[in-house]
């Protein structure tokens, strides 16, 4: 019996074995070679424009084994980078099913099960997210056919489910700048076409334009670049400064003997501290580093490039755009703007389920005409004070509130049954009886204790329908007057027509269980 044939994206048949083989592996020789030179040291105007020019004409090489080094070798990158793929990292997961349908949610299920909550798929977002400095990021993907269903797994700790493979093992294409290749043997110029189902290439829309060109390390280079000028210049800056300038003085009549021994001991001050002179000379410190300015120059220098990678990278500077004092304050500065955030999770949704997600429903389910889809979300910012304040006003009055939904916002989880609840025990239930509307009296509560409790309530469920009775004419009078002065009429003409009667014996017998209720209080 013929096995069934994979189809790749194109319609072209696909070998079982050809998903599960290494294919940009590393090699100690050829194009993807594991050494490279280093190109950060010795960085200069030139040099760096030549890079950038060679990475928009197709060789981003060295451009990316810059960008490589600049996480490297700047602490200041290497935070807020850091910061920024951390907070996509952290956002939580959910899996949407394209519809209600049966098929749709099993296929939901699959994805939810071997896909989302595979310890592999954080590492694959980690992977993914290198694309913010670089430009773009690939990572391999080893499917496991030895089970069903097929999906990514680690085999061990070196075969991964998903591997990172370094940029600089990929090209652009010479023609649009637009397909990513991968670079090989058959090819060492305009590399191969990638293998379907095999790699998830990310390349996050920072700008528009050639994908080389959308990295945050070329935005930040020339920050970088200034950076290490700077902070080499503030090193010979305090290695001349740093030491306060040390001045020798003699007396006109001191001899060549005496000028040779101060120049000795001026000279060793910089390194035992410690001199013998006769009382004709001295020696004078002069702190040359506090008249210049330059430690503050250079300071304010090197804090303004850094502010600089911040408003790259995090969308804000530590200090420019926060306040002491406000909301947040210096925290809230380092954080990842919330529409760059939502920005970054939307697009690596997007890559993982186009290049994730559908093959890996096509393989086991094939071809669908819609798919699962795996969602990274920034959850609402809300005044969750402001929200128990207005539900404590509101909930009296009538509005109904679905737990779970308050449960969902506070991120607290549905009591198990017979589970011990926290809660305010009602030892005094409130007691708003018409009796109490009708003589517009305050809320009385009733206590539970009292013998009378039981008539009291009783009375006002009796006084409930006697008050509508009393009050349905003077509700229709007022509905159907045309103004004040034709209700006044109205009301005029309906007063002797009422029957009180009623309510007033019921009136009676609530005196009357009040005072019963004075002497029990009294003699209690």
């Amino acid at each position: 019996m013929p096995q069934p044939r994979i189809l790749g994206p194109d319609g072209r048949p696909i070998a079982k074995s050809d998903l599960s083989r290494e294919i940009a592996s590393v090699s100690l020789t050829g194009v993807r070679r594991r050494y490279a030179d280093s190109v950060a040291p010795g960085l200069t105007p030139a040099r760096l424009a030549g890079i950038l020019r060679a990475a928009n004409d197709g060789d981003a090489f060295a451009y990316l084994t810059l960008a490589e080094e600049m996480e490297e070798r700047s602490p200041q990158l290497a935070a807020v980078l850091g910061t920024r793929k951390r907070a996509v990292l952290g956002l939580p997961r959910r899996v949407e099913a394209a519809s209600d349908d049966p098929r749709h949610v099993e296929h939901r299920d699959a994805v939810e099960t071997h896909l989302v909550k595979s310890p592999a798929f954080g590492r694959l977002l980690a992977a993914l997210l290198d694309a913010l400095g670089k430009g773009y990021s690939v990572a391999e993907i080893r499917w496991d056919t030895t089970k069903t269903p097929w999906s990514p797994r680690d085999l061990d700790r070196i075969r991964r489910a998903y591997e990172w493979r370094d940029p600089r093992y990929f090209v652009y294409d010479r023609v649009t700048g637009r397909e990513l290749r991968l670079l090989d043997e058959a090819d060492t110029f305009n590399g191969v076409a990638l293998s379907p189902y095999r790699f998830v290439v990310h390349e996050p829309a920072l700008k528009m334009g050639l994908p080389i060109r959308a990295g945050l390390a070329r935005l930040v280079a020339v920050a970088y670049m200034c950076g290490n000028f700077t902070q080499e210049d503030w090193l010979a800056f305090a290695e001349v400064f740093g030491m306060p300038l040390r001045l020798g003085r003699h007396g006109p009549s001191a001899s060549a003997g005496d000028i040779d021994k101060l120049i000795a001991a001026v000279s060793g001050l910089g390194s035992d501290a410690a001199a013998v002179l006769p009382d004709s000379m001295r020696i004078d410190f002069v702190d040359a580093a506090s008249g210049a300015g330059g430690a503050d120059l250079f300071e304010r220098l090197a804090d303004r490039l850094d502010k600089l990678i911040s408003k790259a990278v995090l969308g804000r500077s530590d200090a420019a755009d926060s306040t002491s004092g406000k909301l947040g304050g210096e925290q809230y500065a380092s954080e990842v703007r919330r529409d760059i955030l939502e920005g970054d999770a939307a697009e690596l949704s997007g890559t993982i389920n186009e290049q994730l997600t559908r093959p890996f429903i096509d393989l086991n389910f094939g071809p669908q005409d819609a798919y699962p889809e795996i969602q990274l979300f920034v959850p609402d910012q809300e005044d969750l004070a402001g929200l128990v304040d207005m539900l404590a006003k509101l909930v009296p009055l009538g509005l109904e509130v679905e737990q779970s939904v308050i449960r969902d916002k506070w991120g607290l989880p549905d009591p198990e049954k017979d589970a011990k609840l926290l809660g305010v025990r009602a030892d005094i239930p409130p007691d708003m009886s018409a009796l109490n509307r009708a003589t517009n009296r305050a809320q009385t509560p009733v206590d539970p204790t009292d013998p009378t409790a039981p008539l009291v309530e009783r009375l006002g469920r009796e006084a409930d329908p006697l008050i509508d009775e009393l009050l349905a004419p003077v509700r229709a009078a007022l509905t159907d007057s045309a103004d004040l002065m034709d209700f006044r009429e109205r009301l005029l003409g309906l007063y002797p027509g009422l029957d009180g009667q009623a309510f007033a014996d019921l009136m009676g017998q609530a005196l009357a269980v009040a005072d019963a209720a004075g002497y029990w209080e009294a003699r209690r």
